[in-house]
């Protein structure tokens, strides 16, 4: 029962992944002209449909093991890497009421699992 429920966080946190990832590269195409470089679009949005859709797959899947009322609330661990990637990647400027934001999002999920 431990390496399934350790195989369920892993299929939580890709899913989480998948769908930060899915908006970073979607957030990259509003960044290009399509009359310009089309071929730079075409691939952004590509990849942030392709992963936005595996993470909905991944999403289906833990439907299966686990409750709605589980499953749902847990994906606000996505803020969390939304937020890293934007620092990371895009530069953006992460202040003290963002973090705060995402705790309290993060908290209450977890609350609503507990």
């Amino acid at each position: 029962m431990i390496a399934i429920n350790g195989l369920l966080v892993l299929l939580l946190i890709t899913m989480t992944w998948l769908g930060a990832l899915g908006g970073f590269f979607l957030k990259k195409v509003s960044e290009f002209s399509f009359e310009t470089e089309r071929r730079a679009v075409i691939i952004r949005l590509l990849l942030g449909v392709g992963l936005y859709g595996l993470g909905a797959i991944l999403n289906i899947i833990a439907l299966q093991y686990l409750p709605y009322t589980t499953v749902f609330p847990l994906t606000a661990i996505t803020y969390i890497w939304t937020m890293l990637l934007s620092f990371w990647l895009l530069k953006e400027r992460i202040g003290m009421r963002k973090i705060i934001g995402v705790l309290l999002i993060l908290s209450g999920a977890f609350v609503l699992v507990g």
